[in-house]
């Protein structure tokens, strides 16, 4: 079985290659992928080589976790049937060819327990599931203690509105959401966009960083109240550091944000299949998935598009 995927040779240097899948197993689920988001984090790294140590790293690579497509065969053990529209958080089928994230290809192989079934009626919107679970883990963290809901939000991309979002949905303050870019401080839903330098406030409780830019650490902290937590909740590939006295004299607390498990998986599925919380309007452009080596540019350097997808419906 072959599929077509998007393979970064090395960094900067892509193509849509033929690849060879590894055989479905009885647990198995094959899924002929409808759409895959390019994440603007994650894979702005891999695309860019300041990917930071981690692991299966290496070119060449498929990249990928935001792809939803309908499941094509289901081995007995999966949990599937053919037809189930799924969300498929990446791949590692390709053989000599690293999945980093894998989801980035026309068809996949994947366990059964990892495919996730989404109401059809969610379309393309189905791959913004990783973000949002991902927004969803850094407001609740890991269920090990009681968390301040996010009062201020560092940065008006897709993830940024959908925390801010989710605080909204989950009936807490609205926060107020930073961001320096014109383009990017349109399009709040029942919270406030602001420049940084318009904002006098120095007693926020809680700051959710999803901006991934190292240098601003020492700014949130002297925007903290005493005892306030700032998550990180971006991607660094920079080194973070900052000044000791200002983070003594609040008492903060500083928290990293970890990758979303399959509980905030489904329960932001729930979310968004109840209409308590919206995927609308995140999505601002599409490209076909032989157009890849023009989307992905795109995605990353345009301020304009805050989530980019590729559509391999006629990739097969």
């Amino acid at each position: 079985m072959n599929s077509n995927a998007v393979v970064f040779e090395h960094p900067e240097r892509l193509s849509i290659q033929p690849l060879a899948l590894c055989a479905a197993g009885a647990a198995d689920v094959v899924v002929d992928v409808h759409h895959s988001g390019i994440s603007t984090g994650t894979e702005k790294l891999l695309w860019t080589g300041r990917m930071p140590a981690f692991p299966g790293m290496g070119y060449p690579l498929v990249p990928g976790y935001e792809s939803v497509g309908v499941v094509s065969e289901a081995g007995d053990a999966s949990g599937h049937r053919v037809g189930d529209h799924v969300f498929v958080p990446g791949a590692r089928c390709y053989g000599e060819v690293r999945g980093l994230f894998g989801g980035a290809s026309s068809c996949v192989v994947i366990p059964g327990e990892k495919a996730l079934t989404v109401d059809a009626s969610l379309g393309e919107e189905a791959v913004l599931l990783a973000l949002a679970a991902t927004a969803y883990h850094a407001v609740a963290g890991d269920g090990r203690r009681a968390v301040t809901p996010p009062e201020l939000i560092v940065g008006h991309g897709v993830l940024g509105r959908l925390i801010a979002r989710m605080t909204v949905a989950a009936g807490f303050a609205p926060p107020t959401v930073w961001d320096v870019n014109p383009v990017r401080m349109t399009g709040a839903v029942g919270y406030a966009v602001v420049h940084p330098d318009d904002d006098p406030r120095r007693d926020y409780r809680a700051i959710c960083d999803v901006s991934g830019d190292a240098s601003l650490l020492d700014g949130l902290i002297a925007r903290l109240a005493k005892g306030g937590e700032i998550v990180l909740a971006g991607f660094y590939s920079n080194r973070l550091a900052f000044d000791f006295a200002p983070a003594f004299m609040r008492e903060a607390t500083i928290r990293a944000a970890a990758e979303w498990r399959r509980s905030d998986l489904l329960a932001v599925k729930e979310l968004v299949e109840t209409g308590r919380v919206s995927l609308a309007g995140l999505i601002t452009h599409r490209e076909s998935a032989e157009r890849a080596a023009l989307a992905y540019p795109v995605a990353f350097d345009d301020a304009t598009c805050l989530k980019m997808i590729l559509d391999w419906r006629a990739c097969a």
